[in-house]
């Protein structure tokens, strides 16, 4: 198979921790071609999805001790090709937030991809419905009591009723502009008006979840079905449990009720064609459904011995020749 990653660019990857790497070796063990780009090299050509390509050859990490560890030069790069991404087999967009507008105008081009001749992970029309925030709403009987305003007078309201609550930008990332809320605080009106852009930007206020000194749990699903989980803990004087924040990882597994609420959200992320997702839990509470670039597949396989990288594209290669068995039989009928 041939595979293209649309990502950052690779110098600004972690092979210790970017689970986009860990995708990209997985299918290069596969023996598949692996290629990557940037969004700012996306084109389109005659009504058809292009981009400028290169192939990539890397040098897997190794555990060593309780670590995983990179060589410096950890990959190697062809030069570039402009080609049309109906060459590929599957495309993986793994651009990682702010979806700003450049990122919305790469997803109109990937929809110009036939979907009977290649694969897109995640759909690009999915990718611009689900805000990592606001498609958790969806599922709101799953979630902590949640408002989302830009009004100063609805954020206080809800707050003085709940006591102690968590602010969050609704395109942020990695934990970046999350606030705890409480009405006592002096500086509570100049919280509001920073983080709402003087009330130009709607923010999500939640019901904070005192579970989160315990840990906020990642959980991989792919296809909707879960195939891994870490605990992130906050560490310090920190609430935050993102590993960008300092949170350390802990093995875990998933409960009963997070099982519950895979099964609840997985027939709405296929529907959507989000088939790579991490979802976060907390004391039983969804949280947050991530969909442009979810993390922590190192992790998970640091901590429980597994692969995910390759269950990936082991599922990859069923849909492809499903796929292609499908258009053969298409062929065969006309």
């Amino acid at each position: 198979m041939k595979l293209a990653f649309i990502a950052d660019p690779l110098p600004r990857l972690d092979p210790t921790h970017d689970s986009t790497v860990a995708m990209m070796e997985a299918a290069q063990v596969a023996g598949h071609e692996v290629w990557i780009t940037e969004i700012h090299q996306l084109n389109v050509i005659e009504g058809k999805a292009w981009a400028t390509l290169y192939q990539v050859q890397l040098t897997p990490i190794t555990l060593q001790g309780e670590k995983w560890v990179a060589v410096p030069n950890w990959y190697a790069i062809s030069e570039g090709v402009l080609m049309c991404l109906e060459d590929m087999d599957a495309v993986f967009m793994r651009k990682d937030p702010p979806v700003n507008v450049r990122y919305i105008y790469a997803t109109y081009i990937l929809e110009l991809i036939n979907p009977d001749k290649t694969l897109v992970i995640n759909s690009p029309q999915g990718l611009r419905e689900a805000n990592e925030k606001m498609y958790t709403l969806q599922f709101y009987s799953l979630m902590a009591e949640t408002v989302v305003s830009q009004d100063k007078a609805v954020i206080r309201k809800f707050v003085d009723e709940k006591g102690l609550a968590v602010l969050k930008p609704l395109g942020g990332k990695a934990g970046e502009g999350i606030l705890m809320l409480e009405t006592s605080d002096r500086n509570f009106n100049s919280i509001i008006e920073v983080s709402t852009d003087y009330g130009k930007e709607p923010v999500m206020v939640q019901r904070f979840i005192p579970e989160a000194k315990d840990g906020d749990k990642r959980i991989i699903l792919l296809d909707g079905q879960p195939i891994g989980a870490v605990n992130r803990v906050p560490t310090g004087k920190e609430f935050r449990g993102n590993m960008a924040v300092g949170g350390r990882i802990e093995k875990t597994k998933i409960s009963p009720r997070e099982a519950e609420i895979c099964a609840t959200i997985a027939s709405k992320l296929q529907k959507d064609g989000l088939y790579f997702v991490g979802i976060d839990v907390i004391g039983g509470y969804l949280t947050e459904v991530n969909v442009t670039s979810p993390t922590c597949i190192r992790e998970i396989d640091l901590l429980d011995g597994t692969n995910l990288g390759k269950k990936v594209i082991e599922w990859v290669e069923k849909k492809v020749n499903k796929r292609e068995e499908a258009g053969g039989r298409r062929q065969e009928d006309g």
